[in-house]
């Protein structure tokens, strides 16, 4: 399916191993369905990063990025004024995720990516 909206917000992070089966299961069950819902947030899709073999220049290359988190979620917004909404600021704070799953993160980052032509 081909991106419906011009920007793409990326929130990238690792979890403490011991709390893996939890950020999962609040990511999965609580979170996304929370953020989904404010307005002008279109989609949310995660991602685990994984190793990448590909060929460049005719010859066949393994790369693992260091430092990477290893998880990803990209969300397909309207504008970037979606993040600073009241409707975001509630979102990202409801349910077990500030409490329970947000201090055993670490490596975040986050990203907004406007497309191209």
């Amino acid at each position: 399916m081909p991106f419906q909206t011009k920007y793409i917000f990326s929130a990238a992070m690792d979890v403490d191993p011991d709390k893996d089966s939890l950020f999962n299961e609040v990511y999965d069950k609580e979170h996304v369905p929370l953020l989904v819902k404010v307005p002008g947030v279109v989609s949310v899709a995660r991602f685990k990063k994984r190793e990448v073999t590909l060929v460049i220049g005719g010859e066949r290359k393994t790369i693992v990025v260091e430092n990477e988190p290893a998880y990803n979620a990209l969300y397909e917004i309207e504008s970037p004024e979606v993040l600073v909404s009241d409707a975001w600021a509630k979102a990202v704070d409801q349910g077990r995720w500030p409490g329970q799953v947000r201090p055993f993160t670490r490596n975040r980052r986050h990203v907004l990516y406007e497309r191209l032509g």
